[in-house]
């Protein structure tokens, strides 16, 4: 028996793992290439121990590290400069309401105790025009119909708790 026969079993299985890996690297899934390809490495591995012994195992190991650090690199930096920051799979534009809360306003220009009326029904959320601002505002729980008056609450973070204004009835 030649090298290669012998030892094709456990190519195939490394080409095939590495490649599935990189498979799961790039397109986003449930993880069905990467484990089928951690399946197939750890099937090499075993294969090397049984043909060659375990320091061999122990070496083809260290490469098997050595090339998904080397594939992992290549990706993150593809997703950031190369061809993959391009593509729709990443995510270019971050979302802003962490940021600027309730859509872009300035929330230091809103007040507690401050008067408005509602531009849409608050189920309990809606929007507001407090001072000129249209504001996302929620109520405590109770319907509010549109333009009622309402009242600045509380304000939590970015959420602005607002409850209908009885003194304008």
């Amino acid at each position: 028996m030649n090298w290669i026969s012998l030892n094709l079993p456990i190519l195939i299985c490394l080409i095939v793992g590495m490649g599935l890996l990189i498979v799961e690297m790039i397109i986003p899934g449930f993880g069905l290439p990467g484990t089928a390809g951690a399946a197939l490495l750890i099937a090499a591995l075993y294969m090397v121990w049984n043909v060659a012994g375990p320091l061999a195992a122990l070496g083809v190991f260290l490469m098997i590290l050595a090339a998904v650090g080397i594939a992992i690199s290549v990706i993150t930096r593809s997703t950031r400069h190369g061809r993959l920051s391009r593509s729709p799979l990443v995510l270019r534009d971050a979302s802003t309401t962490a940021t600027e809360p309730s859509g872009g306003t300035d929330l230091s220009v809103v007040k507690v105790g401050r008067a408005g009326k509602t531009l849409t029904p608050l189920r309990p959320a809606g929007m507001a025009d407090v001072g000129g601002e249209r504001l996302n505002v929620v109520s405590e729980g109770e319907f509010i119909a549109k333009d009622s008056p309402v009242i600045i609450e509380r304000i939590e973070g970015t959420r602005i708790v607002v409850k209908r204004d009885t003194a304008d009835m």
